[in-house]
């Protein structure tokens, strides 16, 4: 229960929680924190604010202050790779990145969360990369004094879903290319697809330890599939031959190698003749031309996932079109961009 004090009347009084304060183009913030003792030498600066009158708190038992509420929130919602510290701002937990990594946001949990009154949490895009210390996601209590049926309810949601936010971490991996084209092979044009690729790898931490040139030869790149797993790697690349050209032999190659089931096809732009596969539980992504020509392909979406332990399947490539159109602009921002943020 909220007690009315007139702010003339205020002094000696413990605020409740944080008051803000807004001076356009200057500051945002708690002008006065939650605790702090009013005095006469604040009442001025309360009067500019606005603030005529003050509050003091009296919880019924079936109530709960916003500070209180939020810490609970913030511990429902945080899975492994997220850290929270109680010291809520205005009503406000911040839950950051313990490690780094791929944030993983279970959105029908997340909305479901968001679905009971007075309560919220705003996250960042799922499967987005994130460095240790980063913000991930932000929680509150709307209300200053709220009943606490409804918190521990959006609590309760957050936790039968497993945990709402993670971070998982990304594993550092042997990676195997396999480029693939006669017109490659033979030194018709010079291969730029190994700089491109290995330079992916090596920023999301893992190792490009094999490369293998092949010609438009099934049972050569058969082979060099069979040499990659066997020499540890535990990923593979392969570029060329993903179109539908009848010369275009890289996908039957893979199958022969006896991977199993391929999804080929994905629902981004660039990157729709992209393929995934897998050996035993060797992953094998297929890279169609356009990673030689544009800086951001479905490529880029998929790896990190991929990285850190995800199966991607038919299901996976389907849902990547929400988000998956990129704008071809001048200068290339990804990630800084909507491409791949529906996903």
């Amino acid at each position: 229960m909220l007690r009315k004090i007139a702010v003339d009347e205020a002094v000696g009084t413990r605020l409740a929680h944080d008051l803000t304060e807004i001076r356009p183009g200057e500051f945002k913030g708690a002008a006065f924190q939650k605790g702090h003792l009013v005095c006469n030498e604040d009442l001025c600066r309360l009067q500019k604010m606005g603030k005529n009158h003050l509050y003091a708190i009296e919880l019924e038992e079936d109530e709960i202050h916003e500070n209180q509420a939020a810490a609970i929130l913030a511990e429902s919602l945080a899975g492994p790779g997220v850290d929270w510290e109680d010291e809520p701002r205005e009503g406000r937990i911040g839950l950051s990145a313990s490690i780094d990594g791929l944030l993983k946001v279970d959105i029908p949990a997340l909305a479901a969360f968001n679905m009971v009154e007075e309560v919220m949490c705003a996250s960042r895009h799922n499967n987005t990369l994130v460095k240790a210390g980063q913000l991930v996601a932000a929680t509150r209590a709307i209300p200053l004094v709220m009943k606490r049926h409804p918190i521990e309810r959006a609590a309760s949601l957050a936790r039968q879903h497993g945990h709402v936010l993670e971070v998982k971490p990304l594993s550092r991996l042997q990676v195997g290319l396999i480029i693939t084209g006669n017109e490659i092979f033979h030194g018709l044009i010079e291969d730029r697809f190994q700089e491109i690729l290995a330079a992916k790898i090596d920023d999301l931490g893992s190792m490009v330890t094999e490369v293998d040139f092949c010609p438009d030869n099934r049972a050569l790149i058969t082979t060099a599939i069979r040499r990659q797993v066997a020499a540890g790697c535990g990923l593979l690349l392969l570029t060329g031959g993903m179109s539908v050209d009848p010369d275009d032999v890289t996908r039957l190659a893979i199958a022969d190698a006896g991977a199993g089931k391929m999804h080929y096809g994905s629902a981004v732009l660039p990157g729709a003749m992209f393929m995934v596969a897998y050996l035993d539980q060797v992953p094998l992504l297929g890279i169609p031309a356009c990673g030689l020509h544009h800086r951001a392909t479905v490529l880029d979406l998929v790896l990190p996932r991929i990285l850190a332990g995800e199966r991607i399947g038919r299901s996976d490539l389907a849902l990547l079109g929400h988000g998956g159109l990129c704008h071809d602009c001048p200068e290339c921002r990804f990630p800084d961009c909507s491409f791949g943020c529906g996903s």
